[in-house]
């Protein structure tokens, strides 16, 4: 996001999910689309058990969505949803994901793309990559596409954590190809992501100077989350509220430092995720929404069966409807009787979740939190001083 993006495309946008928020009005088109594109996944975390749908990585799912039946998904929500978030399991397991992201940038129009990845197929993900850039090449598009390899411990800790024995080689590797593809590339970004849980939480200074030293212009934590999506509800995965507190304090602390040596997009991600962290960390200390939640007004969730959520935390607990029963049209369910309960049930504060990509979105519609954001971009500028 940049603030040109932000003035134009989504502050005026804020109103009317505030008006849906308060009942007012029905939801407009979200903001962000997030698209679990397959549950299968080489992957077998301690932090995550979706791999057990299809404990055999190479398994063909059963009755996931087709190109087809995504491209009338995608027709149905129309222009424009400003940030198209891939998912899965691993989204590079999926054979067709270029022609996935090809059908968004017709009918969504994305302004950002962006795809995590387990970084263990290093050529799939490497070629994959360059079909996406090479597709909006073509296309005369500039669209920003970020890749975000998972780097959760240096070396054996993080092949444990992964559950994957040679995980780390793997994942140098593709982060070397990635790199080269910045080079050819200038609208794309290599980003590094860690999952902050108990197995390495007394190890994060130390995962973030390794990654600092990568080169990579952009570094994200999120906490172990709990989620019906990923079946590890219950599980002792996230760390304590003090505990993370701590170590975001000291994690925020030296990405404030570094915010002048980062390109702009960079510094305007980074700005908002210092906010983030803040929100972040008094979520999982109070236990309780902190700041109003619009998911399923600001964000939508398509799981790789059809199926609608406000977010992934909720997931299988609070469906919205699946698209496949209302013939692909996404306004149906997006409007439905069960979605307006749902909302309520959010609004009501009945749940709570440091979800990133939810929480960058509840960030935006609250004026306090974008002026903070604001004073930390403008901070930079003072600091060149």
């Amino acid at each position: 996001m940049n603030a040109k993006d932000f003035i134009t495309h989504i502050y005026p946008k804020t109103w009317g999910f505030k008006l849906a928020y308060h009942g007012l009005s029905k939801p407009i088109r979200p903001i962000t689309l997030t698209f679990s594109v397959t549950n299968r996944c080489q992957s077998r975390c301690k932090t995550c058990g979706i791999w057990k749908i299809y404990p055999n990585k190479w398994q063909e799912p059963a009755n996931e969505l087709k190109l087809d039946e995504i491209e009338k998904i995608f027709k149905s929500i129309g222009s424009r949803v400003y940030f198209f978030n891939l998912s899965g399991g691993e989204p590079f397991l999926r054979n067709d994901l270029p022609e996935i992201v090809e059908a968004a940038v017709t009918y969504l129009k994305p302004s950002i793309i962006h795809s995590p990845t387990n970084a263990i197929a290093t050529r799939r993900v490497v070629e994959g990559t360059r079909k996406i850039l090479e597709m909006l090449r073509a296309k005369g598009l500039h669209t920003p596409v970020t890749i975000k390899p998972s780097l959760d411990g240096i070396g054996k800790l993080h092949d444990e954590i992964r559950g994957v024995p040679g995980n780390w080689e793997k994942l140098m590797a593709t982060i070397t190809e990635l790199k080269k593809l910045q080079e050819e590339y200038d609208n794309f970004h290599v980003e590094i992501g860690t999952v902050v849980s108990n197995f390495n939480k007394d190890c994060l200074d130390e995962i973030e100077d390794f990654v600092h030293g990568l080169g990579v212009q952009s570094y994200r934590n999120e906490i172990a989350e709990q989620r019906e999506e990923f079946f590890n509800v219950g599980d002792p995965i996230t760390p304590s509220g003090e505990e993370y507190a701590e170590l975001i304090k000291n994690f925020s602390s030296k990405i404030r430092h570094n915010l002048v040596n980062k390109k702009k997009l960079a510094q305007t991600t980074e700005s908002l995720r210092l906010v983030y962290y803040d929100i972040a960390s008094e979520i999982v200390k109070k236990k309780t929404q902190v700041i109003p939640c619009y998911a399923g007004i600001t964000n939508a969730h398509l799981t790789p069966h059809a199926e609608l959520w406000p977010c992934c935390v909720l997931g299988y607990t609070k469906s919205m409807g699946n698209l496949r029963d209302t013939n692909y049209d996404f306004w149906k369910v997006w409007h439905s009787d069960s979605a307006i309960r749902i909302r309520k049930y959010i609004k009501d504060k009945n749940c709570y979740c440091p979800l990133a990509n939810q929480t960058y979105s509840n960030i935006v519609c609250n004026n306090k939190q974008t002026m903070k954001i604001l004073y930390n971009m403008l901070s930079v500028k003072f600091m060149r001083h």
